[in-house]
């Protein structure tokens, strides 16, 4: 990609080990840019195990599966995929912080022994705003991530609530601050989202307010525990992002308070490159950390050439098909696919097997992956339709 920083700057930043510990400000974007450097090109999906409705089911004691994950992921190795962005969940941590803290660690031996460096999101705002802890409602049939929770959701509207948010960040943050087998800390998903779904009466009151003043603590939070990882929220919503003075509060806080700039765009790949150019301004290293929905123009085949002619990392929605049920589109949640499957999968690369849905998806991963960074091989380049 080309980033707007002068060439020489960048240069003798890429030659600059980084330090072992970040200080409790914002990388200086040399910085940023030597980090980026020295890593592969990103490229992953947004993971859960395939027999996980949500966060909790991935990683509550009694039903954590690491031969799963550990099949999952190799799946992922040799697709060339070297990155997953894994959600957290706050309630998990509040209920046992040290065996949490186990199991994300078994996760990250899982995960390194693929080559695979996880983005991490601590909190999230979509989906059910009422997250509980224990055994989990069942998948609704025909509907889009009917299962998923927000973190913390609707107790954003608690004051008295936010110490354990802090110790949740500080805690977690601090224990793998560290540790090189992960990637960056997401510190919060989509922020000012709405929610989505059908839980608009149980959202907190004034949740895009009460997120506005939240997220800068929870960088701060963040940044206290001097993580070698950068830390990031990706922006999703506005039409032109390089206007910084147009847009709300928590994109601010998100554009000037990340190492790396990531973003969510499931558009058709000339919107994406406008998204790109918008983002390149602000001179750090970008990341789509959600793309890829198949029937609203965001494809494999479209998209990822584009990024990795841009040199921006990816991490497409969606990894094996299973509980979370993201095949079916969002419109889902208002016309359930109960009498017959979409014409194609919104998201998700693979099936239950392990089997690629689409072959085509699988060829070009493993050849933009395997290919030197910024270089499209010509059997990934979008192919010519027939006359």
């Amino acid at each position: 990609m080309k980033h707007v920083l002068l060439v020489a700057t960048f240069a003798l930043a890429s030659l600059m080990p980084l330090s072992s510990h970040a200080t409790d400000t914002r990388w200086p974007a040399a910085k940023a840019h030597a980090w980026y450097a020295q890593q592969k090109w990103p490229v992953g999906s947004n993971y859960i195990p395939s027999d996980a409705i949500n966060q909790f089911e991935m990683w509550q004691a009694a039903t954590f599966d690491p031969k799963r994950i550990d099949q999952e992921l190799g799946w992922a190795q040799k697709l060339g995929m070297n990155t997953m962005r894994v959600f957290l969940q706050d309630q998990l941590y509040q209920q046992d912080p040290k065996r949490f803290e186990k199991r994300i660690d078994t996760f990250l031996a899982i995960a390194d022994r693929h080559g695979i460096k996880p983005i991490l999101v601590l909190f999230d705002s979509c989906w059910d705003p009422d997250p509980k802890l224990g055994p989990q409602h069942p998948p609704i049939p025909g509907v889009h991530n009917s299962g998923w929770v927000q973190s913390p959701g609707a107790s954003l509207a608690d004051a008295s609530q936010y110490p354990r948010f802090e110790k949740y960040v500080k805690g977690i943050v601090g224990h793998f601050a560290s540790d090189k087998r992960i990637l960056a800390w997401d510190v919060w998903n989509e922020p000012d989202n709405p929610g989505g779904g059908d839980y608009q009466k149980r959202e907190a009151p004034n949740k895009i307010d009460l997120v506005a003043k939240l997220l800068p603590q929870v960088y701060d939070w963040a940044r206290s525990a001097h993580p070698v990882q950068p830390l990031t929220s990706g922006v999703w919503h506005d039409p032109d992002w390089s206007k910084l003075d147009a847009l709300d509060a928590v994109e601010r806080t998100q554009l000037t308070q990340s190492d790396i700039i990531t973003f969510h765009s499931y558009d058709w790949p000339e919107v994406f490159a406008q998204r790109v150019s918008q983002l390149s301004g602000y001179g750090r290293p970008l990341i789509c950390t959600e793309y890829m929905a198949r029937g609203a123009g965001s494809t494999i085949d479209g998209v990822l050439p584009v990024a990795k002619k841009l040199d921006v990392g990816m991490v497409n929605w969606g990894f094996v098909d299973g509980r979370t049920q993201t095949r079916f589109p969002w419109d889902s949640w208002q016309h359930p696919y109960t009498a017959q499957e979409p014409p194609i999968w919104f998201h998700d690369l693979l099936h239950a097997d392990g089997s690629p849905y689409r072959q085509r998806e699988a060829d070009i991963l493993r050849s933009l992956t395997a290919a030197p960074r910024g270089v499209v091989p010509d059997d990934a380049k979008l192919l010519p339709l027939s006359p």
